[in-house]
């Protein structure tokens, strides 16, 4: 009796044995994931792990003014202000679009049509998924192909054969910045000019950064929205049990971080209160795209547009991200100043200062050199 119970006790231990060490693989395994990137740049251009094909569909069936058939099941709502040579506003967030043209882009009207569009998955245009399954890899796959680094890219590529023209002008703001510089790095013969306002600190690795933005938005927090910022960091990172939630949760949870985000630039929250709907798979999928070592510096030396980095005196959270840029050759780098000593010179400078945003920004889309 002993021998069996001795023999049942070995049994019970080498299980649990078993399942911590399987335990312990798969954190390491899910760890070793959540590194890898996605997209490497070069996919799209060669068509690889797209959805579907680069060539657009036919823009026939298009029946409500302001979208383009990028898919046969993804459209993307746009707004466009001006006439003259079309320039492409790429909105940053990620998945946050803008809700009206910027001030210091106003009075460039008379000479640019400038075209803002919400990326799929943000805004007006297609979300292609509500909750997914249970296989996570599968679902990251389909995720990457549906809403990823590589399907943002591609997207511009076909806006620019859907308006006809050889090549275009292209803004970039934020997040935006990266993902135009994607764009300019796969496509290098087919952007024009490439401005970069404030473009998102993600070329460099995870692991090779001292600080990142949310890091710096902790740190510029008081004691009270330390601690919310914390916990909602931890429910925010928690891609481990990502699948589990909804595109509305998602966009909800990314809703709420760009309002502490905003109190760590020294603006109002509510302004995400008036903002277009945020994204919520799309956010999070750019995240799994680039993955935490995923190494993009390379791409600036494929950039053969003439560049314009524009950064916000004050926008020091930012900084360092839009200095990573200079890479790209020849690329012209301005500080845009306060244009009133209460004012600000943030990371939204095309509207804390539009004159000196127009001046800048202008002058750099008409030089014919």
């Amino acid at each position: 009796m002993k021998l069996q119970k001795k023999k049942w006790l070995w049994i019970i231990v080498l299980i649990l044995s078993i399942v911590v060490v399987l335990g312990v693989c798969g954190a390491l395994y899910f760890s070793w994931l959540m590194k890898q990137p996605l997209y490497t740049v070069g996919d799209v251009s060669a068509e690889k792990n797209l959805r579907s094909p680069l060539q657009p569909p036919d823009q026939v069936g298009i029946t409500i003014a302001n979208e383009w058939l990028v898919e046969q099941d993804v459209k993307l709502a746009f707004d466009q202000y001006g006439s003259g040579e079309p320039v492409l506003v790429i909105h940053g967030g990620p998945g946050i679009p803008y809700p009206k043209l910027w001030k210091g882009l106003e009075n460039l009207t008379d000479q640019h049509k400038f075209y803002l569009y919400d990326q799929r998955g943000a805004g007006r245009s297609t979300r292609l998924f509500d909750r997914f399954e249970d296989n996570f890899y599968n679902n990251m796959i389909q995720l990457e192909q549906a809403y990823g680094l590589g399907a943002q890219v591609a997207d511009i590529e076909r806006i620019r054969r859907i308006l006809g023209k050889e090549n275009l002008n292209i803004i970039g703001h934020s997040y935006g910045g990266f993902i135009a510089t994607l764009y300019a790095a796969e496509f290098p013969d087919r952007v024009n000019r490439l401005i970069l306002v404030a473009p998102a600190d993600v070329l460099v690795p995870f692991e090779e950064k001292n600080e990142d933005l949310f890091t710096f938005t902790q740190e510029r927090l008081n004691t009270q929205n330390k601690d919310k910022f914390k916990l909602l960091m931890r429910e925010y990172f928690d891609f481990q049990n990502i699948f589990t939630k909804s595109d509305q949760q998602l966009a909800n949870l990314h809703v709420e971080t760009g309002k502490y985000l905003l109190r760590g630039m020294d603006y109002d929250p509510s302004i995400m209160d008036n903002m277009p709907a945020s994204g919520g798979w799309s956010v999070f999928a750019v995240y799994f795209s680039s993955g935490q070592s995923g190494d993009f510096r390379p791409a600036l030396k494929k950039v053969k547009a003439k560049t314009l980095i524009v950064h916000g005196r004050d926008d020091l959270m930012a900084l360092r991200g839009s200095q990573s840029y200079q890479g790209i050759k020849d690329s012209q780098f301005v500080f845009i100043e306060r244009e009133k000593d209460e004012g600000i010179a943030g990371h939204f400078v095309y509207d804390d200062n539009p004159t000196a945003f127009e001046a800048v920004v202008g002058k750099f889309l008409d030089d014919p050199n």
